[in-house]
């Protein structure tokens, strides 16, 4: 047997120090000029919440705006129009807030209240835990009323842009909804959101999802809008900020996802360091026996806080609720960044190391097991003790950023990854109703290595009565993928009574393997986003040229296999009415190319490639903002080839369409001062569409339920100052498992509960305790149905508890 080396991360960092106040505070009927005056704009802000007011003077004006994540809630602006500069368009934002700015640069803006914090952020006065400031630069809108949902969201080529103004429906994680649920993987955060369901078994090594209904992979999850970068089986949380989530297709705004996920997209934002200090310290444990830690050091630099660099890190190993299985998760993230009057630079490196004993891994079907059996305890280990599942992470990312002039600016950012993996464990097929399975055994190393890239340019200009910003851009995407699964062992069980088998040789087992596919993607996209009527009317024209190409080999003769080279102009148009100061009506068309499917492992033509895909999507939706609660309800259908995996060859292949049609409702927001609420609800109609011969033709796609709920909520006890309670419900209705509708999984939901204590120490630093309960109930259910994964299962009771102290 092939001996196997595991390695124990250690994950630290230091703390940095050293840092210089800004200027004097100026209040807004008062400002210092800069020594370089800005030209004269013209510009457009309609009235309404400071916050997007803020939004969209930092895109129009080019200028970087820094507050307080809190300042702006409840507050609005009376907008402005006209021709002026930059310091007289600051001014006019602000009248009637009661806030002040001071400019440090000619394009560096402070917003601060000078009754309790002057011009750097630090408190002057009041109480209350500051927030990490915000950087309204082309970085991170601000976090919406309650904190847990930000303002806008990145829209790729398009920009930041507040979420009323976005002509999709998007939503955004924040740090703090990240840290107060304790989520250890991006999936822990989607259980948010009621559009996005996981089809891999919960706390296990690897992510996979759904975005209205549509499967989406992780690696076609984006890093600072990139795609190929993030860690190829589950990106971990301890670097990340927030986590966007934009649904439909993405081509147009993000370029192709590798994985051709249209479905919707995953963005990720790496933490960066805000203009206050941060020395954080977080110790945790998660049941059965796991213990870790978290450390967030962040420090700026120069007489304006020029320089900037934050590390994360984190570390927990130990037993999970699942019996016999361990996990292990190390990350190590330092980011630097740097910025003067017309340039911003900013680089991510990023380690990250997964090592799982006797993984929870996915249930597949065969033709004859009718109907499914029931979901096995969810604490049952259906494995064995000597499986294994290691992957490694290293990943970089440079972005810059230069103001060529105040109306136009070009950018640049490039990435590259390498991942090294290595599974050794059982592929469960389902034969009778009984849990009777036949097992396969697979030894599985694989690598996957990516570089990728865009540049472009953007410009702010004026025709007549419209309003402009035009973006043109390149990107390019190139990624080798090597994958071999030999069976090494078969044997039979029942997944009520796992029975134990002796391990098999792995002796002259090759531990790495040989290329087996690569892919060549690139784009050229050009939209130009036009406003007129003081932005209440916003139209997105847009289309990205794109190719792919795509070229397999024999992972055991070497033999190059299938060969596809294929070109797109894919078209995408969108729009915004704002017919009421606080609604807006959108709209959009979008068509895309992606690369083809591959086979999955577990398949038995696994690591084939198939055809580039395209997609189109119609959708429309109605957002309506009442100060601190939001909501938007849109309707979509979307359409897609249909890759399934056949339950009696294990042969994947693509077959028809799916075509989905659905409504969603997500609300977001404080409904009082003490009371948030955060979730929504999915319709979704899901069919089968030109199947070969007509056979599936009109029946139920598979793995898409008709209603998923998901409604959070928290309350602040106003009689026990700082103790929050939190609860959170998910509902998923029964969902066909099979193409022929012969075979399906009943409806489930999960409860869970939490709360937090904060306090101050004598030394005026908070002190935040933790404690969550996931699946209260301990319910044990199949999460999800996949034509490429089949059986997700939900996992055990989990007891979260965390301490985190801030120095």
């Amino acid at each position: 047997m092939v001996a196997r080396k595991r390695e124990r991360s250690t994950v630290a960092g230091a703390a940095l120090a050293g840092l210089s106040l800004l200027s004097a505070p100026v209040l807004a009927q008062a400002q210092t000029t800069p020594a370089a005056v800005p030209a004269s704009l013209s510009l457009s802000i309609p009235a309404g919440p400071l916050e997007s007011g803020i939004l969209n003077l930092g895109r129009q004006a080019n200028l970087r705006m820094l507050y307080p994540s809190s300042l702006t809630t409840g507050k609005q602006t009376r907008g402005l129009s006209g021709q002026m500069t930059s310091q007289q368009a600051v001014g006019r934002l602000l009248e009637g807030t009661g806030l002040s700015y001071s400019f440090s640069a000619a394009n560096v803006v402070r917003i601060f209240d000078p009754a309790t914090t002057g011009p750097d952020g630090r408190v002057t006065g009041g109480e209350g835990i500051q927030l990490d400031t915000v950087q309204v630069d082309g970085s991170l809108p601000a976090p919406y009323a309650g904190g847990q949902v930000a303002t806008g969201d990145r829209l790729g080529i398009l920009g930041n842009r507040d979420f009323m103004d976005a002509p999709f429906n998007v939503i955004t994680y924040t740090s703090k909804t990240i840290a107060d649920q304790q989520a250890r993987t991006v999936a822990d955060v989607t259980k948010n959101d009621p559009s996005v369901r996981t089809t891999w078994a919960d706390g296990s090594y690897s992510n996979q999802f759904v975005i209205r209904g549509f499967p989406v992979a992780n690696t076609d999850i984006a890093i600072n809008g990139l795609y190929g970068l993030v860690p190829y089986q589950m990106a971990g949380t301890a670097w990340v900020d927030r986590v966007e989530i934009l649904k439909g297709p993405s081509a147009f705004v993000m370029g192709m996802p590798p994985g051709g996920s249209i479905g919707g997209t995953v963005n990720l934002t790496t933490k960066h360091a805000p203009m206050d200090d941060i020395t954080r310290l977080t110790l945790g444990y998660i049941s059965d026996s796991q213990f870790g830690g978290k450390i967030d050091v962040s420090r700026r630099y120069g007489d304006d806080r020029q320089f900037g660099v934050r590390v994360n890190g984190s570390y927990s190993n130990g037993d999970t609720p699942v019996s016999s299985q361990s996990n292990e998760l190390g990350e190590a993230a330092i980011a630097l960044d740097a910025h003067n009057d017309r340039a911003r630079f900013s680089a991510d490196i990023i380690y990250q190391k997964n090592s799982s004993d006797n993984p929870a891994r996915p249930v597949y079907l065969r033709a004859g097991a009718l109907p499914v059996p029931a979901a096995p305890p969810a604490s049952a280990n259906l494995g064995q003790d000597y499986y294994y599942a290691d992957g490694k992470d290293f990943l970089g990312i440079v972005r810059a950023e230069v103001d060529v002039t105040d109306n136009i600016t070009v950018y640049g950012t490039l990435g590259g990854r390498k991942n090294d993996f290595l599974g050794f464990y059982n592929f469960i097929y389902l034969t009778n109703p009984t849990g009777a399975f036949d097992a396969n055994v697979y030894f599985q190393p694989s690598y996957n290595s990516t570089i990728t890239g865009e540049t472009g340019v953007r410009a702010n200009f004026q025709t007549g009565a419209l309003r402009h910003e035009l973006v043109v851009s390149y990107s390019g995407f190139q990624s080798e993928l090597g994958v071999i699964a030999p069976v090494v062992q078969t044997y039979k069980g029942n997944i009520y009574a796992p029975s134990v088998v002796a391990p098999p040789s792995l002796v002259g087992r090759a531990t790495s393997a040989p290329k087996t596919s690569t892919a060549t993607l690139s784009s050229v996209a050009i939209a130009d986003s036009l406003y007129a009527f003081d932005d209440r009317l916003q139209l997105i024209l847009g289309a990205r040229y794109q190719s792919v190409d795509q070229q397999a080999w024999n992972a055991t003769t070497g033999a190059a296999g299938a060969h596809y080279d294929d070109e797109a102009l894919t078209p995408a148009v969108g729009i915004v009415v704002k017919p009421w100061e606080r609604v807006s009506l959108y709209a959009n068309y979008v068509e895309g190319l992606s690369q083809g499917p591959t086979a999955p492992a577990g398949s038995s033509n696994v690591g084939q490639i198939f055809a580039p895909i395209q997609s189109r999507q119609v959708e429309a939706g109605v957002k309506v903002d009442f100060g601190k609660v939001a909501a938007t309800l849109s309707a979509f259908q979307i359409s897609q080839p249909n890759g399934i995996l056949n339950a009696a060859t294990n042969y994947y292949d693509v077959d028809g369409e799916v075509r989905n049609r659905g409504i969603e409702l997500n609300v977001f927001g404080a409904l009082t001062d003490e009371l948030r609420i955060l979730g929504g609800v999915t319709f979704m109609d899901g069919v089968q569409t030109k199947t070969a011969g007509g056979t599936y033709n009109g029946k139920a796609a598979v793995g898409i339920p008709d209603i998923q709920l998901n409604i959070g909520a928290e309350w602040d006890l106003p009689f026990v100052k700082g103790l929050t309670l939190t609860g959170r419900y998910i509902y998923t209705s029964s969902q066909y498992a099979s193409v022929d509708n012969l075979q399906s999984i009943p409806d489930w939901n999960r409860t869970d509960v939490g709360a937090r204590y904060v306090f101050d120490r004598a030394d005026g630093k908070p002190v935040t305790i933790r404690a969550n309960v996931e699946n209260v109930f301990n319910e044990s259910y199949w999460a999800a149905a996949s034509s490429s994964f089949g059986l997700a299962r939900g996992a055990p009771r989990t007891y979260l508890i965390s301490t985190t102290f801030d120095f």
